[in-house]
């Protein structure tokens, strides 16, 4: 896995590419968390992953679960097919919000 990361008006924006799994989920987390922690909205963009698996969920849900705490924004976008069947596989779907594009998810914030 390799992840970028940049700012969008009051987002940081963390792109995940590639696998994200067990060997690299931490990194994952440890990015996310990093963010959140530092007073920060966060989406992920998930448009490059070609896998992940339920540690790299585990990491997306405890992104959401620390910004609802600390009452920030997080969301998904860009959800590559690979991913978003194992979100909609364990329901995370009804949960995460789900944008397209960042711009959509800036739009929507107004």
């Amino acid at each position: 896995m390799k992840y970028k990361t940049r700012k969008e008006g009051r987002y940081t924006v963390v792109e995940l590419m590639g696998d994200v799994d067990l060997s690299c989920s931490v990194d994952a987390r440890k990015v996310i968390l990093e963010f959140l922690k530092g007073g920060r909205n966060v989406l992920v963009e998930l448009s490059q992953v070609t896998y992940i698996d339920s540690s790299g969920v585990a990491s997306l849900v405890e992104g959401y679960q620390t910004a609802r705490k600390k009452e920030l924004k997080f969301g998904l976008v860009g959800v590559s097919d690979a991913a978003l069947s194992v979100i909609q596989l364990a329901r995370l779907d009804k949960v995460f919000p789900i944008h397209a594009t960042v711009e959509e998810r800036l739009r929507e914030d107004g």
